[in-house]
Protein backbone atom coordinates (compact mmCIF):
# COMPACT_ATOMS: atom_id res chain seq x y z
CA UNK A 1 0.00 0.00 0.00
CA UNK A 2 1.36 3.34 -0.92
CA UNK A 3 1.51 5.85 1.96
CA UNK A 4 1.05 9.51 2.22
CA UNK A 5 4.76 10.27 1.72
CA UNK A 6 3.73 9.57 -1.97
CA UNK A 7 1.00 12.23 -1.88
CA UNK A 8 0.09 15.25 0.34
CA UNK A 9 0.86 15.07 4.04
CA UNK A 10 -1.63 12.73 6.33
CA UNK A 11 -2.38 15.66 9.03
CA UNK A 12 -3.59 17.66 6.41
CA UNK A 13 -6.18 14.83 5.03
CA UNK A 14 -9.17 14.21 7.43
CA UNK A 15 -11.60 11.65 5.81
CA UNK A 16 -15.09 11.45 7.37
CA UNK A 17 -16.13 7.67 6.13
CA UNK A 18 -19.50 7.13 6.40
CA UNK A 19 -20.83 3.05 5.27
CA UNK A 20 -23.76 1.34 7.43
CA UNK A 21 -21.74 -2.43 6.47
CA UNK A 22 -19.71 -2.92 9.91
CA UNK A 23 -16.97 -5.50 8.31
CA UNK A 24 -16.63 -2.96 4.74
CA UNK A 25 -16.52 0.23 7.47
CA UNK A 26 -13.81 -1.19 9.44
CA UNK A 27 -11.68 -2.71 6.64
CA UNK A 28 -11.75 1.05 4.75
CA UNK A 29 -10.79 2.63 8.09
CA UNK A 30 -8.27 0.31 9.04
CA UNK A 31 -6.85 0.60 5.77
CA UNK A 32 -7.43 4.53 5.40
CA UNK A 33 -5.48 4.67 9.60
CA UNK A 34 -2.33 2.71 8.33
CA UNK A 35 -2.05 5.24 5.39
CA UNK A 36 -1.99 8.06 8.15
CA UNK A 37 -5.18 9.81 7.29
CA UNK A 38 -7.32 11.05 9.84
CA UNK A 39 -10.62 9.10 9.79
CA UNK A 40 -14.52 9.65 11.02
CA UNK A 41 -16.32 7.01 10.79
CA UNK A 42 -19.93 7.01 10.74
CA UNK A 43 -22.56 4.11 10.29
CA UNK A 44 -25.60 5.96 9.59
CA UNK A 45 -26.53 9.63 8.24
CA UNK A 46 -27.14 11.16 11.61
CA UNK A 47 -23.59 9.78 12.74
CA UNK A 48 -21.88 11.36 9.47
CA UNK A 49 -23.68 14.65 10.40
CA UNK A 50 -22.10 14.58 13.55
CA UNK A 51 -18.85 13.74 12.18
CA UNK A 52 -18.85 16.62 9.74
CA UNK A 53 -20.10 19.44 12.43
CA UNK A 54 -16.57 19.04 13.58
CA UNK A 55 -15.40 20.72 10.85
CA UNK A 56 -14.95 20.33 7.21
CA UNK A 57 -12.92 17.21 6.00
CA UNK A 58 -11.19 17.16 2.85
CA UNK A 59 -12.59 13.73 1.97
CA UNK A 60 -15.95 12.78 2.14
CA UNK A 61 -16.67 9.29 1.18
CA UNK A 62 -20.38 7.83 1.50
CA UNK A 63 -22.83 5.01 0.51
CA UNK A 64 -25.77 5.98 -0.63
CA UNK A 65 -27.75 3.96 1.11
CA UNK A 66 -27.71 4.24 4.81
CA UNK A 67 -30.49 3.10 7.67
CA UNK A 68 -31.75 6.54 8.14
CA UNK A 69 -31.25 8.34 4.87
CA UNK A 70 -29.36 8.69 1.89
CA UNK A 71 -26.23 9.68 0.73
CA UNK A 72 -27.24 11.69 -1.83
CA UNK A 73 -28.67 14.43 1.04
CA UNK A 74 -25.08 14.58 2.35
CA UNK A 75 -23.37 15.19 -0.43
CA UNK A 76 -25.80 18.21 -0.91
CA UNK A 77 -24.90 19.39 2.36
CA UNK A 78 -21.16 18.67 2.62
CA UNK A 79 -21.01 20.63 -0.65
CA UNK A 80 -22.93 23.53 0.54
CA UNK A 81 -21.28 23.59 3.76
CA UNK A 82 -17.90 22.73 2.35
CA UNK A 83 -17.07 23.53 -1.18
CA UNK A 84 -13.46 22.47 -1.06
CA UNK A 85 -14.41 18.63 0.39
CA UNK A 86 -13.70 16.33 -2.19
CA UNK A 87 -16.44 13.64 -2.08
CA UNK A 88 -16.45 10.21 -3.58
CA UNK A 89 -19.38 7.45 -3.84
CA UNK A 90 -19.07 4.09 -2.77
CA UNK A 91 -21.86 2.30 -3.22
CA UNK A 92 -23.56 -0.90 -4.96
CA UNK A 93 -26.45 0.85 -6.98
CA UNK A 94 -24.85 1.92 -10.46
CA UNK A 95 -28.46 2.90 -12.06
CA UNK A 96 -28.89 6.28 -13.59
CA UNK A 97 -30.69 8.01 -10.90
CA UNK A 98 -28.13 7.39 -7.84
CA UNK A 99 -25.43 8.11 -10.50
CA UNK A 100 -26.65 11.23 -12.06
CA UNK A 101 -28.31 12.25 -8.57
CA UNK A 102 -24.87 11.91 -6.83
CA UNK A 103 -22.84 13.83 -9.31
CA UNK A 104 -25.52 16.57 -9.62
CA UNK A 105 -25.19 17.20 -5.89
CA UNK A 106 -21.72 17.26 -5.56
CA UNK A 107 -19.84 14.19 -5.87
CA UNK A 108 -16.38 14.10 -7.90
CA UNK A 109 -15.93 10.27 -7.75
CA UNK A 110 -18.20 7.50 -8.07
CA UNK A 111 -16.87 3.79 -7.08
CA UNK A 112 -19.00 0.77 -7.31
CA UNK A 113 -18.24 -2.01 -4.66
CA UNK A 114 -18.36 -4.56 -6.84
CA UNK A 115 -15.20 -3.10 -8.47
CA UNK A 116 -13.57 -1.40 -5.31
CA UNK A 117 -9.88 -0.83 -5.79
CA UNK A 118 -7.32 -3.18 -3.67
CA UNK A 119 -5.71 0.41 -2.29
CA UNK A 120 -8.22 2.65 -1.00
CA UNK A 121 -5.57 4.86 0.19
CA UNK A 122 -4.11 5.33 -2.92
CA UNK A 123 -7.59 5.98 -4.20
CA UNK A 124 -8.34 8.76 -2.02
CA UNK A 125 -4.92 10.33 -2.47
CA UNK A 126 -5.75 10.91 -6.41
CA UNK A 127 -8.87 12.27 -5.22
CA UNK A 128 -7.36 14.35 -3.55
CA UNK A 129 -5.02 15.15 -6.48
CA UNK A 130 -7.73 16.53 -8.63
CA UNK A 131 -8.38 13.29 -10.54
CA UNK A 132 -11.72 11.84 -10.40
CA UNK A 133 -12.07 7.69 -9.83
CA UNK A 134 -15.41 6.48 -11.54
CA UNK A 135 -15.64 2.87 -11.93
CA UNK A 136 -15.38 1.61 -15.51
CA UNK A 137 -19.12 0.38 -16.00
CA UNK A 138 -19.96 4.19 -14.51
CA UNK A 139 -17.80 5.72 -16.97
CA UNK A 140 -18.96 3.73 -20.21
CA UNK A 141 -22.84 4.05 -18.71
CA UNK A 142 -22.50 8.13 -18.70
CA UNK A 143 -21.10 7.48 -22.42
CA UNK A 144 -24.25 5.69 -23.48
CA UNK A 145 -26.28 8.11 -21.57
CA UNK A 146 -24.63 11.03 -23.67
CA UNK A 147 -24.52 9.32 -26.87
CA UNK A 148 -28.33 8.45 -26.29
CA UNK A 149 -28.76 11.71 -25.76
CA UNK A 150 -31.43 13.27 -29.16
CA UNK A 151 -30.00 16.50 -30.44
CA UNK A 152 -31.89 19.02 -28.93
CA UNK A 153 -33.87 21.56 -30.88
CA UNK A 154 -33.10 24.88 -31.76
CA UNK A 155 -33.38 27.29 -29.38
CA UNK A 156 -30.89 29.80 -27.28
CA UNK A 157 -27.13 30.51 -27.90
CA UNK A 158 -25.73 27.77 -25.32
CA UNK A 159 -22.59 30.16 -23.37
CA UNK A 160 -19.90 27.81 -24.99
CA UNK A 161 -19.03 30.73 -26.62
CA UNK A 162 -18.01 32.54 -23.31
CA UNK A 163 -15.75 29.57 -22.97
CA UNK A 164 -11.83 30.94 -24.11
CA UNK A 165 -10.07 27.78 -26.26
CA UNK A 166 -7.63 27.55 -23.03
CA UNK A 167 -10.78 26.88 -20.73
CA UNK A 168 -12.29 24.33 -23.61
CA UNK A 169 -8.34 22.87 -23.00
CA UNK A 170 -8.58 22.40 -19.49
CA UNK A 171 -12.10 21.11 -19.68
CA UNK A 172 -10.53 18.08 -21.50
CA UNK A 173 -8.12 17.48 -18.84
CA UNK A 174 -10.57 17.34 -16.13
CA UNK A 175 -12.75 15.40 -18.28
CA UNK A 176 -10.00 12.76 -18.58
CA UNK A 177 -9.60 12.79 -14.87
CA UNK A 178 -6.16 14.66 -15.18
CA UNK A 179 -4.74 15.90 -12.02
CA UNK A 180 -4.18 20.80 -11.72
CA UNK A 181 -0.13 19.47 -11.88
CA UNK A 182 -0.98 17.33 -14.67
CA UNK A 183 -2.87 19.93 -16.75
CA UNK A 184 -1.02 22.39 -16.54
CA UNK A 185 2.16 20.24 -17.18
CA UNK A 186 0.04 19.27 -20.58
CA UNK A 187 -1.04 22.70 -21.18
CA UNK A 188 2.17 24.65 -20.62
CA UNK A 189 0.90 26.46 -17.60
CA UNK A 190 1.41 27.45 -14.31
CA UNK A 191 0.06 24.97 -11.72
CA UNK A 192 -1.18 28.20 -9.72
CA UNK A 193 -2.82 29.58 -12.82
CA UNK A 194 -5.51 26.09 -13.29
CA UNK A 195 -7.79 26.62 -10.24
CA UNK A 196 -8.22 30.28 -11.67
CA UNK A 197 -9.46 28.95 -15.32
CA UNK A 198 -11.21 26.15 -13.10
CA UNK A 199 -12.97 28.87 -11.47
CA UNK A 200 -13.99 31.23 -14.25
CA UNK A 201 -15.52 27.22 -15.83
CA UNK A 202 -17.77 26.42 -13.05
CA UNK A 203 -18.96 30.13 -12.55
CA UNK A 204 -19.84 30.37 -16.92
CA UNK A 205 -20.95 27.10 -16.63
CA UNK A 206 -22.81 27.63 -13.81
CA UNK A 207 -21.72 24.35 -11.25
CA UNK A 208 -19.73 24.21 -8.48
CA UNK A 209 -17.58 20.90 -8.90
CA UNK A 210 -15.33 19.07 -11.99
CA UNK A 211 -17.78 16.27 -12.36
CA UNK A 212 -20.76 18.83 -12.90
CA UNK A 213 -18.45 20.37 -15.16
CA UNK A 214 -17.43 18.05 -17.32
CA UNK A 215 -21.94 16.74 -17.19
CA UNK A 216 -22.73 20.01 -17.83
CA UNK A 217 -19.51 20.39 -21.05
CA UNK A 218 -21.09 16.89 -22.77
CA UNK A 219 -24.49 18.31 -22.52
CA UNK A 220 -23.75 21.47 -23.94
CA UNK A 221 -21.98 19.41 -26.40
CA UNK A 222 -18.48 21.68 -25.65
CA UNK A 223 -16.21 18.35 -25.24
CA UNK A 224 -17.64 14.38 -25.97
CA UNK A 225 -16.11 11.47 -23.91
Amino acid sequence: MNSLSDGPRAEAITVVLVEDDAPTLWRLQDALAKAGYQVRAAGTLAEARACLAQGAPKVLLTDLQLPDGHGVDLIRETRQRFPDTEIMVISILGDEESVISAITVGATGYLLKDAFPTDIAATVRDLVAGHSPISASIARFIVRRTQSTPEPPPGPVLNTAKLTPREIDILWGIAKGFSYAEIASHLGLSRQTVPGHIKSIYRKLEVHTRGEAVFEAVQQGLIKL
